[in-house]
């Protein structure tokens, strides 16, 4: 599972030679998060550590996957920050899960060693604490550096007296004029700290995508055996799908064309004898004629809703938003629409997400984002309720996992306990561009 944040507004787009001293303080704040991310990964790094040498006694065995489970969180966490802050995308590409019939212990240890990506989050955890700290730092270093040597301009002589010699970088501090030195030293280090730190944040970016991104080799790899693995799930949900259809229309539509028929043949013999009699049968008919067109009505919207095929996704959403129960937010910005299938995919998928928050999590609101870049639909719906929310234990999740993988959409679920829940659905597609959807509102 992988997690990213929207947060376009807030990427820092400084670029080339360009200077902000807002930006600077934003970058600067970003820096030091990164070291506390960098700060975390040496504590995981550690507890790995124990796991590794606990292996021989079966503890160890027990606590590798939650060990496995913490890495991916913060390696997801490094890819979301890379993304939002540096419009850095690191690819992912973790093996799919065990199927729910092989989830037993065994199962799942040996899909957590077969997976590249598991080893590449291991080495990232490994290094991180040093090159990602190191990276994340210099522009706090400097800052503080250049604030000391401020410091020094009015205390520097007394307590180079004190110390017995005091030196700022190259320069001794001796008296008040080497202390005064010092100071201007520390005073131009301040913009150069703010200038540092955006492209201290970009760099660190970079350096997260090196380690973390797969090659294009392994990529094809991963992707060839995800769609092999999604491939027979795939069958077998269309293959659902047609049997739910045929069940439908054979329960449905079809048994009231059936008594139609029969009432049109009674009516048919009583129309010389009681005309009257034939009278209530027609008025029968045409109920079950009206009944018959509302369920194959019903059916048809369950297949493809004609809102979809009219108008697109972006209104097809706003639709589901508005008869949702939740009270549903809607921002839409998509330049054009996706191909038919996966138009129809996204739209359902969604459509399940806002069901499962609306009979499980106990929320009052919910957000939906949907929009395009680099290649990718993302639609991303958060509420505000009590989390908890696991893909490997609820069916509704793993559903919309099956309904993206034939077109290699990843699922992503963020929802702690007490929440809020963040469901993220990426699909790799172009979007055509005689249509444009950008809309915001409450649904």
């Amino acid at each position: 599972m992988e997690n990213a944040g929207s947060g376009g507004g807030a990427r820092l787009r400084a670029r080339g030679g360009g200077f902000s001293f807002s930006g600077g303080l934003v970058a600067l704040g970003r820096s030091l998060a990164l070291w506390g991310l960098s700060f975390v990964a040496a504590l995981l790094s550690l507890a790995v550590s124990v796991v590794v040498l606990l292996l021989g006694t079966g503890l160890g065995l027990v606590l590798v996957a939650p060990v496995v489970r913490a890495v991916r969180g913060l390696a997801d966490r490094q890819r979301a920050l890379a993304y939002r802050w540096s419009d850095v995308r690191i690819p992912v590409s973790y093996l799919p899960e065990p199927a729910p019939g092989e989830r037993g212990f065994l199962a799942r240890l040996r899909w957590i060693v077969r997976d590249p990506q598991t080893w590449r989050d291991w080495l990232w955890l490994a290094i991180d604490p040093i090159v990602g700290a190191t990276l994340a730092i210099g522009p706090a270093a400097l800052l503080l550096g250049g604030c000391w040597a401020i410091g020094l301009g009015f205390y520097g002589v007394p307590l180079s007296q004190e110390w017995e010699g005091l030196r700022y970088l190259f320069i001794p501090v001796r008296d008040q004029t080497t202390a005064t030195l010092a100071a201007l030293l520390g005073v131009l280090q301040l913009p150069a700290a703010l200038w540092l730190a955006p492209r201290s944040v970009r760099l660190h970016a970079r350096y997260t995508r090196a380690v973390l991104a797969p090659s294009e080799k392994a990529q094809m790899a991963s992707r060839i055996e995800r769609l092999t693995a999604t491939r027979a799930e795939a069958a077998d949900t269309q293959s659902a799908e047609i049997r739910r259809i045929e069940r439908d229309l054979h329960d449905g539509a079809q048994a009231r064309l059936v008594a139609m028929g029969m009432t049109l043949g009674a009516a048919e013999h009583l129309l010389e004898r009681d005309p009257a009699a034939v009278r209530d049968l027609l008025v029968e008919a045409r109920e079950s004629s009206s009944k018959a067109l509302e369920e194959l009505r019903d059916l048809v919207r369950g297949i493809h809703p004609p809102i979809l095929a009219d108008r697109g996704l972006g209104d097809a959403v706003r639709s589901l938003a508005m008869i949702c129960p939740l009270d549903a937010q809607v921002d839409i910005d998509l330049p054009g629409r996706p191909e038919a299938p996966v138009e129809s995919a996204a739209y359902f998928a969604v459509s399940e997400v806002l069901t499962n928050a609306a009979k499980h999590s106990g929320a009052d609101r919910v957000r939906i984002e949907i929009g395009h870049d680099l290649g990718l639909l993302r639609m991303e719906i958060t509420d505000d309720g009590r989390g908890g929310a696991d893909p490997g234990r609820g069916s509704g999740l793993r559903g919309i996992e099956r309904r993206l993988a034939p077109f290699d959409g990843v699922l992503t679920v963020t929802s702690p306990p007490g929440g809020p829940t963040r469901v993220t659905m990426r699909i790799p597609c172009t979007l055509s561009t005689s249509w444009t959807i950008t809309s915001s509102g409450a649904g």
